[in-house]
């Protein structure tokens, strides 16, 4: 299980007609919990018309249903740091009776990209830095 946890709103509009959240949200709440994460870890202001991270990866294991009313979470956490590139690990949880039923486990690749330049960049040190300082057992 990873460290940072994120709290998902399930909107009307997520729900197919069979009363589930259709599996296309999944990848949604992934993104939502990634920014999150990076907002609350990372903290660095980023300018994304120069710098950034781009989406390359991204792989879903589905075990079971979101419901409208479900109360869900996404715990995120960085699982591996390449030069250019970092992969992200999440669970999707929902929370039944006190009890946290795992219904989704994904990953997905971002790459460290120069918009000005159009290539791959380093990751940034500084984030890095914080992201080792949050999860101090992830692998150097």
């Amino acid at each position: 299980m990873y460290k940072h946890k994120t709290q998902i709103q399930i909107r009307f509009k997520d729900v197919d007609s069979m009363g589930h959240v259709n599996n296309a949200n999944h990848f949604t709440y992934f993104e939502i919990a990634r920014v999150n994460y990076f907002n609350e870890v990372v903290n660095e202001t980023i300018n994304w018309s120069k710098q950034g991270i781009i989406l390359a990866h991204m792989e879903i294991d589905y075990r079971n249903p979101i419901l409208l009313t479900d109360e869900v979470w996404v715990y995120t956490g960085i699982i591996h740091f390449g030069v250019k590139s970092f992969e992200v690990g999440y669970q999707i949880i929902r929370i039944v009776n006190g009890v946290e039923i795992t219904v989704a486990e994904g990953k997905s690749v971002q790459v460290c990209f120069d918009y000005e330049t159009n290539t791959t960049i380093p990751i940034p040190d500084i984030w890095k830095q914080k992201v080792f300082a949050y999860e101090p057992s992830l692998k150097r």
